[in-house]
């Protein structure tokens, strides 16, 4: 799929923030719920997130230019991070709200039309989360994965503030809305530092995932042989584009043609493994030992002098 068409799912997102809104703000209003009304904070996270996905998306979307030779699928993770940082302010809201209503506790009312407005919305928000993790993960797209799981998380908060108000009407004990609004909003920290976490590891050049390593070791072992080894490989992912190099080390007698048809298959079986995957080899002859002097990571380095 071309990349900028991923836009679609993004104003989807955009869509479902808008009706689950609407809905949990009437369920609040209905109900003068602290949990339904920490539920609805979180939806005005979600909108500002789906809005910053669309622009991340279609920054991803463009394609390389003379400033920006490998892309700009990096955007996706400014989106993630940022989506991030904003359901840590949304869960600091909450804690202020529900320490207010702990401290004064007050009653919930019209326990019916609320829970119904919010179980509507949380429907809206499975079916989209549900889209958005599909195709997040079909197309190695980290922004609209980390808006669907953004939404699933949301989900499953809501359904905590559903059976706290059921509670509440069931007991009396209004205390107990609050104090599960607060349990929501150490579920939404724990979210939003795991996706700013995902984020910052990705700014980072982070190696590919270990399945992807496994399947690249896999077409390696098919082609490697005693007078054909590898060394000095080295992974990257920026979003849904995979970066691979690596050196192929073969007898020095060989002709530059066969060692040329030996790199293209390898590149493009990697390929084949790995989707988006842009792969560079360099070859080397094996009996060389200049061959086997730049295998450190850095390969700047080579030649320098020790530090003290």
């Amino acid at each position: 799929m071309d990349r900028s068409r991923l836009s679609r799912f993004a104003w989807l997102s955009i869509a479902a923030a808008v009706v689950t809104i609407a809905l949990k703000i009437g369920a609040w209003r209905l109900t003068g719920s602290v949990g339904l009304l920490s539920d609805a904070m979180e939806s005005f996270v979600n909108l500002a997130a789906a809005v910053m996905t669309l622009a991340m998306i279609a920054i991803a979307a463009r394609p390389p230019d003379e400033e920006h030779a490998y892309g700009y699928g990096k955007a996706e993770y400014f989106s993630s991070g940022t989506e991030g940082a904003l359901i840590l302010v949304a869960a600091g809201g909450i804690v202020w709200a529900a320490v207010g209503r702990l401290l004064h506790p007050e009653p919930v009312e019209r326990i019916g039309i609320g829970l119904g407005l919010s179980v509507g919305a949380s429907l809206v928000n499975l079916a989209v989360a549900r889209v958005l993790l599909a195709t997040g993960r079909r197309h190695h797209s980290i922004a609209l994965e980390a808006d669907g799981q953004h939404l699933m998380t949301d989900v499953w908060t809501s359904a905590g503030v559903i059976l706290a108000i059921g509670a509440v009407a069931l007991t009396g004990w209004n205390r107990l809305d609050p104090l599960i609004a607060l349990a929501v909003a150490a579920q939404i920290v724990w979210t939003g530092v795991s996706l700013i976490r995902r984020s910052w590891l990705g700014l980072l050049d982070r190696a590919l995932a270990p399945e992807e390593l496994d399947a690249l070791r896999s077409v390696l072992d098919r082609h490697g042989s005693p007078e054909i080894r590898f060394h000095a490989l080295r992974t990257r992912q920026a979003a849904a584009r995979r970066f691979v190099s690596m050196h192929v080390l073969v007898p020095g007698e060989w002709t530059v043609s066969r060692g040329h048809a030996l790199l293209e298959s390898i590149e493009s079986d990697v390929r084949a493994a790995i989707p988006n995957a842009t792969v560079i080899t360099h070859l080397e002859a094996l009996e060389d030992p200049a061959s086997f002097e730049d295998q450190q990571l850095d390969r700047a380095l080579v030649g320098e002098p020790p530090p003290p």
